[in-house]
């Protein structure tokens, strides 16, 4: 049977019927009791421009929000042409990276940022395109690689938004 709180037997659900959690959350994507003022949430599902995407993205790292980054990059993977979907994929593996190392996930951060690195640089192999929408997709893959290696050899989490890279 699925989580209940407050003496309901039900899960949160959405208007579809699937499972979401109402929990609140904090800047970086962690559940917080309930009743507890969270972060205003990401929308899901939202379909933007590539350009739109990239730049609410900036904004939400900027501000110390990498989780949230991460919904922006999911929406563009999951609505995007398929032959996007490596870019953004690895888009958001960078994001979900640099949340985990702000967390203070010493393992899961620095390996989701060498997977993000990855993804990205494959993609843009594979395509010729190493400045999509105004990106720069090595200095991306160098940037998460060097906060990679910092997060391991410091054994401390990092301030996301001192830390967030800049996409273009």
């Amino acid at each position: 049977m699925g989580a209940t709180r407050s003496g309901e037997d039900a899960r949160d659900r959405d208007e579809e019927g699937r499972a979401r959690s109402a929990r609140p959350r904090d800047g970086l994507g962690r559940p917080l009791p309930y009743g507890t003022a969270g972060v205003e949430r990401q929308p899901e599902g939202v379909v933007r421009r590539p350009q739109d995407s990239v730049a609410e993205a900036q904004a939400l790292l900027d501000a110390g929000k990498p989780f949230h980054a991460h919904e922006v990059f999911e929406d563009a993977w999951k609505s995007g042409p398929r032959e996007e979907r490596g870019l953004w994929r690895g888009l958001a593996q960078l994001a979900v990276g640099l949340t985990h190392a702000a967390r203070g996930n010493l393992t899961g951060g620095p390996r989701l940022l060498g997977r993000g690195a990855a993804a990205v640089e494959e993609w843009a192999r594979a395509t010729g395109r190493w400045r999509p929408y105004g990106m720069d997709l090595a200095a991306l893959a160098d940037w998460a690689r060097r906060l990679a290696a910092e997060v391991e050899a410091s054994g401390a989490a990092v301030d996301a938004g001192a830390v967030a890279p800049k996409l273009g």
